[in-house]
């Protein structure tokens, strides 16, 4: 059996294209393993509950009738520090969790001191 002197050429061609187009393909053009893409939407969803629940944050916070105590704590408090007051005051458990979100009690926070 005689093979072509082009079938060598042909091969390493396609081999290179095929190559190159995964390369651009991944870093240009979009696309993603599943395991990137489970990942960006975990993170959007995340954003996205958390978004939806800062207003109820906020809500418990305006109904606690602790809220001043913990609010001149939040003031003295860094950054950490507050979230895990937020945690603490249970203000950043959603409704029908055993525990609070920690990433609600972070943007919670974050709007807190805004309006102090």
């Amino acid at each position: 059996m005689q093979i072509s002197k082009l079938t060598t050429p042909a091969l390493l061609g396609a081999g290179a294209g095929a190559a190159a187009l995964a390369i651009v393909g991944f870093n240009w053009g979009g696309w993603m393993t599943s395991s990137s893409a489970q990942e960006l939407s975990a993170k959007a969803s995340r954003s996205a509950v958390t978004t939806a629940l800062v207003p109820y944050c906020i809500q418990n916070s305006k109904s606690d009738p602790q809220a001043d105590n913990i609010f001149a704590e939040l003031k003295a408090a860094n950054s950490f520090q507050r979230q895990s007051i937020i945690e603490k005051t249970g203000w950043a458990t959603p409704p029908g969790a055993d525990k609070p979100n920690v990433f609600l009690a972070q943007a919670c926070q974050v709007e807190l001191i805004k309006t102090m």
